[in-house]
């Protein structure tokens, strides 16, 4: 059992998620000796921490905390984003991390787990005072990655600009171009559809969850999709349902959340790209309120989230913006507004009081209200997945074509939906009539995976 540490809360949310569901699985059961395995997965390989000192705009020195969690490189290098934002401290980032494992092993490709990042806010920062700090970030850090050790990407306010601005640096110190970092710009070395890759993966595996559930009778055509956050992983799910005929009905950020006005119409790719452009410029959606166009169309609710605020009925829910932003209360509410399927785009979206009221209602007697949950280390899979396609492409000094990369990016999701389904089949009998837990098959098949060759590599036996 994990040692108790309440001065990492998301931490141990995260550890907790994982250990209660292969406990009330069979896994232990048919394999006892995987608990030991389960003691030595939850504590990270190296834990790097380090202070940032850069120069701010007006001369002043100004001092950032700075971090790289390696957790587990038995299928490969260590792979996870670099998040900077306030609240970054080293609970979230092994949270981030431990997902991170096994979110990477359900990909199926060669890759480890890790995070990093730094408590520095880009927000309200000119470019110049970005480029310092991403130079600073990355003086220390180069001592600690590599194409074969350890290979970062974006994450919350690390875009393409900072990506470019730490690759530069860090070619600079060691004088070697390679594919060190994910998320690079398109002419030299990124990937084509990474920005889009998270977003238009979540909607790619709900879409085997509709099919499942129904048969194959019904996809996204005429859904009313409820999805939270306005970044890149909001905007580009936003845009795929669109594109397969659903709706979207909400989108929102950390001040508040644009939702429809009534129970008609759906955000348009206009308005969509739209919202891109005032998240380029670091602004909130709160400027869009007062606009002509948009505000008599939809409604801006400071300082909420959109779940217990959108008129009509929601088919499908995608927590796209941050951890823990779907409640118990929160959960209820969406499945009382016709809520079939929630995936989270974000990593850890639900609460642990809401994944059990989804999880109760995925057994809910007939005619009752059911939902089916899908957690972010497999929904949220296809960014990672991308990122490992961009690692691939750099190795062999080739760019695949826009086409190439979404059929991979498809075929990984439609793999992660199937491993998860069949290894809950395996591991949890549900009742007659009732859909698996993609809770319980996922953790499981990603466990499972690092564990036995975690056990080859002689780090438990």
């Amino acid at each position: 059992m994990m040692q108790n540490l309440p001065f990492e809360p998301e931490f141990e949310q995260a550890y907790k998620e994982l250990a209660s569901t292969l406990e009330n699985s069979t896994l232990f059961q048919k394999k006892p000796e995987y608990r030991k395995a389960l003691q030595v997965v939850s504590v990270p390989e190296r834990v790097i921490q380090f202070r940032v000192v850069w120069e701010d705009d007006k001369g002043q020195v100004q001092i950032n905390r700075g971090y790289r969690v390696q957790f587990n490189s038995a299928l490969g290098p260590y792979k996870g984003g670099l998040r900077f934002h306030p609240t970054v401290n080293l609970s979230i980032l092994k949270f981030l991390g431990f997902e991170q494992i096994f979110k990477n092993a359900l990909t199926g490709l060669n890759m480890g787990g890790g995070k990093g990042g730094s408590d520095f806010d880009p927000k309200g920062k000119t470019d110049n005072e970005i480029r310092r700090f991403c130079v600073s970030f990355m003086t220390e850090l180069c001592k600690h990655i590599g194409a074969d050790t350890d290979v970062p990407a974006g994450d919350i306010g690390v875009t393409g600009r900072e990506v470019g601005f730490m690759f530069g640096q860090y070619k600079k110190i060691r004088n070697q171009w390679e594919g060190v970092l994910t998320g690079k710009g398109g002419s030299w070395g990124g990937s084509l559809i990474r920005p889009e890759a998270t977003g238009y993966g979540v909607v790619y595996y709900v879409e085997h969850m509709i099919k499942h559930a129904s048969g194959g009778k019904e996809s996204f055509a005429g859904k009313r999709v409820a999805i939270s956050g306005s970044g890149n992983v909001a905007q580009y799910a936003a845009l795929k349902v669109i594109e397969l005929g659903g709706s979207v009905v909400s989108l929102s950020d950390s001040q508040g959340a644009l939702v429809l006005n009534g129970e008609e119409g759906s955000f348009t790719v206009e308005e969509i790209n739209t919202i891109a452009e005032i998240k380029v410029q670091r602004k909130q959606i709160s400027e869009l309120a007062t606009e002509a166009a948009f505000s008599s169309k939809f409604k801006y609710i400071p300082g909420a989230r959109p779940w217990t605020n959108i008129a009509g009925r929601i088919d499908v829910a995608l927590p796209s913006a941050t951890q823990n932003e779907v409640s118990g209360d929160e959960a209820k509410a969406l499945i009382a507004a016709g809520c079939k399927f929630l995936a989270e785009g974000s990593n850890m979206g639900s609460t642990q009081e809401a994944i059990d009221v989804f999880e109760a209602h995925r057994d809910a007697n007939p005619g009752a209200a059911a939902i089916w949950y899908a957690p972010g280390k497999a929904a949220n899979a296809g960014g990672v997945a991308v990122s490992g396609l961009e690692m691939a492409q750099n190795s062999a000094r080739v760019n695949w074509s826009r086409e190439e990369v979404d059929s991979r990016l498809k075929k990984i999701m439609e793999d992660c939906f199937n491993n998860g389904l069949a290894t809950a089949k395996e591991y949890v009998t549900p009742a007659e009539g009732v859909l698996p837990s993609l809770v319980a098959g996922s953790n499981i098949a990603g466990f499972t995976k690092v564990a036995e060759a975690m056990k080859e590599h002689g780090d438990w036996w």
